[in-house]
């Protein structure tokens, strides 16, 4: 498959995935055609050497693995970590109101997004339902609104003569609330109830609550003077979800020795601490059972983590020569130059001397170039599930990322042959019987 081929799968997935609920459907999809079987937290599991699995949990984080041939005690756990969710903006639970006959939608803030750039583009609604079916049973449905039903509209600049001087700015409480209609008389307390069942084809049923993600209706583009680059909503952090099962489903890799381990969290961008993000149980929970249903003592299951390797995949700050003061100046990283090793001293990162030289070597061993990323040392790093994974697990660990520009903005850029290159690394990690 060719680098634009890999992307072109890419922007497939993010523009059928714009809520962590779709994502996490749209992996469920792909793994059962590969012939994995779904697992059920609440059921006892019985494992087969070289059969494909998969569990999720809260709707919105999933773990797929498949059992190595070798002895677990002896090969341990190859991981790759991800996460499915991006920084936007959500619905709140009572969010319709009318001011001067515009009806409005209430939001949060979910993370650390730009918000400036969720001004004046066509925006939607996607995510999950739950409601009360006609036997009196709590059940949960995806929905999406395809077509933009929101609208986030700047002020004028006649009105705000300092906005290109001091930059675009949203009061969160006051000025995020978004444009969906007008409206000429009261508006009903069930209204917004109303809309989504006309929308989620229910008849009889009750809703009672929701999730719902304001996401941007753009589809995913390549762009440049050689269509190098490409642009898309939440590549932060579904290019590594993408880059991870697509090295994780590699159709010539054969039957591995290892047991090969896929997972990705919801809640990363709000702190991971939940029963389904990286900080919670869900990862050891099924790694201990793997284990348990391998037959396994306790301490065959703590070789098996002591002989672990876990690749946080998460993407990099790419340099952008219009903003050479926000990088460290030794450290800047290029598009389409490699994946990217990222190290903090303080341990935002994950990475070590010794998981920085095993990634270094498995990239060398399939041809692909890497580069190093440190944040400047004046400005506050960001972080990643690798270094609570780690911590949890006692497992060796590295971050590594693809680089990109405006990182949580709701249009993000990156690099077609980075892409390309960390699904190759990434199979590399998984199959390979040549790593240290």
């Amino acid at each position: 498959m060719t680098p634009h081929q890999h992307v072109e799968q890419l922007l497939a997935f993010i523009d059928a995935s714009p809520s962590p609920w779709h994502v996490v459907s749209t992996i469920e999809d792909w793994l059962e055609l590969s012939g994995f079987q779904r697992l059920d937290e609440t059921q006892s599991w019985s494992l087969t050497s070289g059969e494909r699995y998969f569990v999720i949990r809260g709707d919105s984080s999933i773990i797929a693995f498949i059992v190595g041939q070798q002895s677990l005690a002896e090969t341990g756990f190859r991981i790759v970590g991800a996460h499915t969710d991006s920084p936007g903006l959500r619905i709140k639970p009572n969010p319709a109101h009318s001011v001067e006959g515009m009806l409005r939608l209430g939001v949060e803030v979910y993370g650390g997004p730009i918000l400036a750039t969720f001004g004046d583009r066509d925006l939607s609604l996607a995510g999950r339902l739950g409601f009360i079916d006609q036997n009196g049973c709590v059940k949960s449905q995806l929905i999406r609104f395809e077509n933009p039903l929101v609208r986030l509209s700047n002020l004028a600049i006649h009105m705000n003569r300092a906005v290109n001087e001091e930059g675009l700015k949203y009061h969160k409480q006051t000025e995020l609330p978004l444009l969906t209609g007008t409206i000429n008389e009261q508006i009903p307390a069930d209204y917004f109830s109303h809309l989504l069942k006309e929308k989620a084809g229910l008849i009889h049923e009750q809703i009672l609550s929701w999730d719902l993600n304001v996401y941007d209706t753009q589809r995913g583009e390549f762009w440049g003077a050689k269509q190098e680059f490409f642009a898309d909503s939440q590549l932060d952090n579904l290019a590594s979800c993408h880059a991870g099962f697509s090295a994780l489903l590699q159709e010539s890799a054969g039957m591995p020795q290892s047991t090969l381990v896929m997972a990705c969290f919801d809640h990363e961008e709000i702190g991971s601490c939940s029963s389904k993000g990286a900080e919670g149980s869900f990862l050891p929970d099924v790694l201990e059972r793997v284990a348990m249903a391998s037959a396994l003592s306790n301490e065959q299951y703590r070789r098996a983590l002591a002989k672990s390797f876990l690749v946080s995949a998460d993407m990099a700050h790419a340099y952008h020569p219009n903003y050479p003061g926000a990088y460290e100046p030794e450290h800047k990283v290029k598009v389409n130059q490699g994946p990217v090793i990222k190290i903090n001293t303080n341990q935002r990162y994950a990475s070590e001397s010794n998981s920085v030289a095993m990634f270094a070597q498995w990239c060398k061993l399939v041809d692909v170039p890497y580069q190093m990323y440190v944040h400047r040392t004046d400005l506050a790093c960001g972080s990643t599930i690798g270094p609570m994974a780690s911590a949890k697990l006692g497992v060796k660990t590295v971050d590594v990322g693809c680089p990109m520009w405006a990182m949580h903005s709701v249009r993000e850029s990156a690099g077609v042959f980075d892409h390309s290159n960390m699904i190759k690394v990434l199979s590399c990690f998984f199959y390979s019987e040549k790593l240290s």
